[in-house]
């Protein structure tokens, strides 16, 4: 019975917030003839991937090995029944401010993207959508966006679907003083999607470190947020860490797409809401894939209710 009022809360919340009748907003959380809620909520099985992160968009060659390492790691993830599939910032390529540089590499300054190969760079990107599609997984796949008119490039998330289309993108916000002095554009807006009924919010970088950008999710109604990140520097136990408080503080579950890294500290994880780790890449720091269904969790509902009333009583 408690899962039942839990599961007509979070209809009424939604009917209430969009304006939409109650039978209305059912349908968004599922879909059946009757339009009663007597079925269990249906899962949702992800992949996080643990790639390799080359550093020049210069070299064609690192670009294409990346881009064949992503679509491997999607057939793993389609294999094992996966719907959507997470890959790290620079999956495809994280480039170094010090390859960018136009004074470099001794001394930094402004990148110069005309240096870079968007071609080559657009061609796996058209070629990880296309196998998107081919699988019937979604990809949320990072990559830097291309800017006209000589504007620096977006850090970027796109979330491609299952139909192989690019739906959405997310810029990172929270820029480093090095990538905002020298190498990006920064991002102003908060991005979510939704795959199977299931919402999710989009965070890349040092965003992670931000937990107003979580709380702004948690206001939007997500079920998880899905965080890519990646460093040069080593020992990154900590961005763990942050994932797990980022998980329990906003009872929504956590996808940490981290690099193949050795050194790095770091393996990719899916955190539960209550912060629990409940599936990981590999310990080595190798590439591969983490699977694990996720599923809509009570403490979700009833943390998300308590943090509304509280904030409410504290502004009136």
């Amino acid at each position: 019975m408690t899962a039942h009022r839990n599961f007509k809360r979070r209809v009424r919340a939604r009917a209430a917030k969009t304006g939409e009748s109650y039978t209305a907003a059912l349908r968004h959380f599922r879909p059946t003839p009757s339009g009663e809620p007597d079925m269990p909520e249906k899962t949702l099985r992800i992949a996080v991937a643990q790639s390799t992160v080359h550093e020049d968009p210069t070299d064609p060659t690192l670009l294409r090995g990346s881009g064949a390492e992503v679509r491997d790691l999607m057939r793993r993830a389609a294999d094992a029944g996966a719907r959507l599939v997470h890959f790290t910032e620079g999956a495809i390529c994280f480039p170094s401010k010090r390859v960018m540089s136009e004074l470099g590499p001794d001394e930094i300054g402004p990148s110069d993207w005309s240096r870079a190969d968007w071609t080559v760079l657009q061609e796996e990107l058209d070629r990880i959508a296309a196998l998107s599609g081919e699988l019937r997984v979604w990809t949320v796949i990072p990559s830097v966006h291309q800017l006209p008119d000589g504007t620096r490039p977006h850090n970027s998330m796109y979330v491609v679907s299952d139909q192989g289309t690019v739906v959405a993108r997310y810029d990172e916000r929270m820029l480093s003083t090095t990538k905002i002095t020298w190498m990006y554009t920064p991002g102003t807006e908060p991005v979510t999607f939704e795959v199977d009924g299931y919402r999710f919010g989009l965070a890349l970088g040092l965003d992670v470190l931000f937990p107003e950008l979580f709380t702004e999710y948690d206001r939007l109604d997500v079920d998880g947020v899905l965080v890519s990140y990646c460093s040069h520097i080593p020992q990154n136990e900590h961005i763990g860490v942050q994932s797990r408080g980022i998980a329990v503080t906003n009872t929504y579950w956590i996808c940490l797409a981290a690099a193949a890294n050795p050194d790095g500290g770091l393996e990719s994880s899916v955190i539960d809401p209550r912060g629990n780790l409940v599936a990981e890449g590999p310990a080595d720091g190798q590439p591969g894939i983490a699977v694990t269904d996720v599923a809509r969790a009570d403490v979700t509902t009833i943390g998300r209710e308590f943090r509304s009333r509280t904030r409410d009583r504290v502004s009136s």
